[in-house]
């Protein structure tokens, strides 16, 4: 059922259908409640997305996260869908599985206009955005408003919404030293990003306020294809050590499971800190102490600020970079302040 056929069969213009449909007064209130009574009985559906190009919105936002089994972008993602559909806006998911090749396809596709705006953290390290920053820049000739959040790049001006990630490594590490660690070793699955950087950065400085000096060997990279365990049995292996500040949640459970697995006790021996604080690090044995980077919270900011942008579109705007505070939840595996001060 078209609005062709239901003119056909009243035998007047389309633009008199739309009119009625749409519950215009231009119509007679009679042919106007013929009408939609013909279009309900005969299940007429209007087509959604040919009446948004022509209004040139889709009410539609798209979405790209690098990861959908980590917590953290789950909860990002919750934030977003609930923002959105509170202001009248639907969402498009896309998972880059951690491939630059399939962010950049995937910018390509919402380049075609089947978006008003588009939310993304990015899986380009530092050293490969120059030469990714070009499908970003094709979203800005194209007038769709970009926000960045968590992993984002300073190449290109959006708006963005970031982690205080040098604060989170600054405050997870201070929390070992302050509980008697003495040796903290990290375990760092986002090695090439700007975040990960940030995260050692105030690693280093906590080291630095205590007096203890930087040892790169304790810092462990895993990439896609490394061998978690061996790379931590290096570690473990090379020297004494009682704290891991891990920076994702799964990675944080691998890493619980394999000291514990080469018989060192979770916290008595080796304090473990991980980074999102999900469902997977409340239940395993011992609970995890975790980072909270209040996903859903950055997911609703983001939100807001892309729809706030594309409903303001045409207003010269400076753009704005928001930046969330994280905080720490104390749980079994490490020690106790109070315990430790009283030891």
């Amino acid at each position: 059922m078209t609005i062709k056929s239901i003119a056909a069969h009243f035998k007047v213009s389309v633009s008199t259908v739309s009119k009625a449909i749409n519950d215009s007064h231009e119509i007679s209130e009679g042919l106007r409640e013929s009408i939609k009574k013909y279009a309900r009985e005969n299940h007429y559906k209007p087509n959604r997305m040919a009446i948004n190009l022509l209004k040139r919105n889709t009410k539609t936002l798209g979405v790209v996260i690098p990861n959908i089994l980590n917590y953290f972008f789950v909860q990002v993602l919750y934030g977003i869908e609930q923002v959105a559909d509170l202001r009248g806006y639907s969402i498009i998911t896309c998972s880059t599985n951690e491939s630059l090749e399939k962010e950049a396809k995937v910018l390509d596709f919402l380049c075609s206009g089947s978006v008003d705006g588009v939310i993304i953290s990015t899986v380009a390290g530092e050293m490969e955005q120059s030469g990714h920053v070009e499908h970003f820049q094709e979203l800005r000739d194209k007038q769709i408003p970009l926000v960045m959040f968590d992993r984002i790049t300073e190449l290109i001006e959006c708006d963005k919404v970031v982690v205080d990630d040098f604060e989170a490594g600054y405050k997870a590490t201070t929390y070992f030293l302050e509980t008697g660690c003495k040796t903290v070793a990290i375990v760092n699955p986002i090695a090439n990003s700007l975040i990960g950087r940030l995260r050692v950065d105030g690693y280093k400085k906590a080291l630095q306020k205590k007096g203890i000096p930087f040892d790169g060997k304790l810092l462990v990279p895993i990439g896609h294809n490394d061998d978690l365990e061996l790379s931590l049995s290096l570690s473990l292996d090379f020297k004494k050590i009682d704290a891991i500040l891990v920076f994702d949640e799964i990675t944080t459970v691998k890493v619980m499971d394999i000291v514990q697995s080469k018989g060192f006790r979770i916290p008595e021996d080796i304090a473990v800190i991980g980074f999102t604080n999900g469902e997977l690090s409340k239940y395993v044995s011992p609970p995890a102490t975790m980072v909270s980077q209040h996903g859903r919270f950055i997911g609703e900011t983001t939100a807001n600020q892309l729809i706030d942008r594309i409903e303001q579109k045409g207003q010269l705007l400076a753009f704005e970079t928001k930046t969330i505070k994280t905080s720490l939840v104390i749980r079994e595996s490490t020690l106790k302040l109070e315990r430790y001060n009283a030891g």
